[in-house]
């Protein structure tokens, strides 16, 4: 068999297909990857829909004008390039890191500050098919316990709220923190600032099936943004003293906005959702006053991928309750229509070749 099912996204016409693609040959220091689990993130919709394009697209990705899907992928070893030096037998279990170096800093603005400037599936041809492709700096292996679809989501999905968490925020234990929108990054948002020691946790959501799943989730608070009480629901579960560091999840103009309502003194906005809307501070004094901050985040790094896959693996998080469906490769055009329209409410919808 020299083929295999692949989910492609034409960039020209923004039209999504899962087609039948040659399997590539790994290349020299590459490895290929039977696929067993793929997640579906909100970047892959806003792919589709034209809100997000690649940042810097391969020259293989502008040959052929269309980009095989998925940045949260997990599977086996299958086939080595030549000069690969890693132990990377074939059947080894691994997940794939959310992007690569691209070994050119040369006028780059993020040289300093970025390990992966390279995305896959954003600009490169990432997992949603059959094998994918993998420069083997970028495989880490995951112990047998570990399952295939809750080592997938790792990159991004935890990764993206972990980094926000311990880098970009820098939580300490005992800081208030709030969490706007408790979906596929804020879900995990809220169980990796519990885990860091925050307290109190306040989940914002406005759907009361997020609000319900954040409570489950470990939040001490689970508040409706559009409540006429929000402001002194968060003032009487801070004692009085605002939020530490709040977290926009959601990637919402309005979340962001609020949330700089609600801050306390030296207090910090994160804006780890994406989203062109910009942001707003209704009292530039007063924030100004309180030396309140807005941190920028985006993705996380491998270290943090590889610290992560050592927490689920020693059960210090379980990732099973963020697998929300599992979906057949053949069928992600639906996986997307579900995610897109929120169908179920999912965490993470997971596609299985």
């Amino acid at each position: 068999m020299n083929t295999m099912l692949a989910g492609r996204l034409r960039l020209d016409t923004r039209t999504f297909a899962v087609e039948e693609v040659p399997i590539p040959v790994p290349g020299p220091g590459e490895v290929l990857v039977e696929v067993r689990a793929a997640g579906v993130c909100l970047s892959d919709i806003h792919l589709i829909d034209g809100s997000l394009s690649p940042f810097f697209p391969t020259d293989a990705v502008k040959d052929s004008g269309a980009l095989t899907l998925g940045h949260e992928v997990a599977g086996v070893v299958h086939t080595l390039g030549p000069d690969v030096k890693g132990d990377w037998a074939p059947g080894r279990r691994v997940v794939l890191q959310a992007g690569q170096a691209c070994g050119d800093c040369a006028g780059c603005l993020r040289r300093m500050l970025c390990q992966q400037p390279l995305t896959r599936g954003l600009d490169y041809d990432g997992g949603w098919a059959q094998y994918a492709l993998a420069r083997e700096d970028t495989l880490l292996p995951i112990p047998d316990h570990l399952p295939f679809d809750q080592a997938a989501i790792i990159p991004d999905a935890v990764s993206t709220p972990y980094a926000a968490i311990v880098n970009t925020g820098a939580v300490r234990p005992a800081q208030a923190v709030g969490i706007w929108g408790a979906g596929g990054l804020g879900a995990h948002g809220i169980r990796l600032a519990r885990l860091v020691g925050a307290a109190p946790v306040i989940a914002v959501d406005p759907l009361p099936s997020a609000r319900e799943r954040a409570l489950l989730f470990g939040a001490d608070h689970a508040l409706d943004p559009r409540a006429d009480d929000f402001a002194e629901a968060v003032r009487e579960a801070t004692a009085g003293r605002g939020i530490d560091v709040a977290f926009d999840f959601a990637g919402v103009g309005a979340a962001r906005a609020q949330a700089t309502t609600v801050l306390g003194p030296n207090g910090v906005l994160v804006l780890a959702g994406l989203t062109p809307e910009p942001v707003t501070v209704a009292d530039s004094i007063d924030f100004c006053f309180n030396v309140r901050q807005v941190r920028g985040h985006y993705g996380s790094e491998p270290e943090h991928v590889e610290q992560l896959v050592g927490l689920a693996g020693a059960g210090r998080i379980d990732l099973g309750p963020s697998v929300s469906a599992h979906v057949p490769l053949a069928e992600a055009a639906d996986a997307v229509a579900r995610l897109e329209k929120k169908i179920g409410d999912p965490i993470r919808l997971v596609l299985t070749p």
